[in-house]
């Protein structure tokens, strides 16, 4: 998923603990998978991130997969629908997400489903 969206070759001892800290630490978020026929199609993470100023979480998706042969076939607003209603359900205050500069069918993708590009830039420095 990595190497085909952003060409990042992935460490297999780094992954494998991040995926399954999500399952040993429910605090952290959780995956949906999307299947058709029994066989998975499409996944995501979602992640929480507490703010103060609004007193809610918002909801980030991450790590979004959609097998090349189920795109734009209605995979992934169906996990975001699903997503969206959980949301709401359990009072975080938005939904979240980012997206690589040059991915502009993704981009298209979420503004038709009512997201909107923010105000915000974000900054990163590894440690």
């Amino acid at each position: 998923m990595a190497w085909e969206t952003e060409e990042k070759r992935l460490d297999m001892k780094v992954l494998m603990p991040g995926v399954t800290a999500v399952f040993d630490e429910p605090r952290r978020g959780f995956y949906m998978v999307a299947e058709r026929d029994g066989q998975a199609v499409g996944c995501l993470l979602v992640t929480y991130e507490w703010s103060d100023w609004r007193n809610g979480d918002f909801w980030w998706i991450q790590s979004v997969y959609v097998a090349p042969e189920a795109r734009r076939g209605g995979v992934f607003r169906a996990l975001y629908a699903d997503v969206a209603q959980r949301a709401s359900a359990s009072g975080a205050v938005g939904l979240r997400l980012y997206v690589e500069t040059e991915n502009r069918r993704a981009q298209r993708t979420y503004q038709e489903l009512g997201m909107s590009e923010c105000h915000y830039l974000m900054y990163e420095q590894m440690i």
